[in-house]
């Protein structure tokens, strides 16, 4: 295990959660499911892209909100899409780049694009890419670009 691995609390859906997050991220794998009580798993163990998560099903008590997120560094447009369709199945979507899955944890797919465009040094660009970016549900690189470009 890492120093620091992220912790999810559910309900009873920690399984089914792992299995989606595997099936949808290229390099992923599940690492442990400690069995519990009534056939259901108390416990998993994953990794996404190289980052390995915990789940846990200790009850209703805990609901997941926005004070968390995964953030997804996506390297192009075919990316984005194909991320953001398949987290966002069964939950919803929302604003910059934001949306919560079937489970509710939220996601923020975010091209590498969106940082290196707002990084520009020059206010006057990046100011205009962040006012696109504002306006957007999914993010979309190439409107990003023409905002950029003016």
């Amino acid at each position: 295990m890492k120093k620091i691995t992220p912790f999810l609390w559910f309900n009873t859906q920690a399984e089914d959660a792992m299995n989606f997050y595997v099936a949808i991220f290229k390099n992923s794998k599940v690492l442990s499911v400690s069995p519990g009580p009534n056939g259901i798993a108390s416990a998993v163990s994953f990794e996404l892209e190289g980052q390995e998560l915990m789940g846990f099903n200790a009850g209703p008590e805990f609901k997941f909100n926005e004070a968390i997120s995964l953030f997804v560094d996506c390297k192009d447009q075919a990316e984005v899409d194909e991320l953001w369709e398949k987290l966002s199945d069964g939950g919803e979507k929302s604003r910059c780049g934001w949306l919560k899955d079937k489970f509710g944890l939220s996601w923020q797919i975010i091209p590498t694009a969106l940082g290196e465009l707002m990084g520009d040094p020059d206010p006057v660009k990046s100011r205009r890419v962040m006012e696109a970016m504002l306006q957007m549900s999914k993010i979309e690189i190439q409107a990003l670009q023409k905002a950029y470009n003016g």
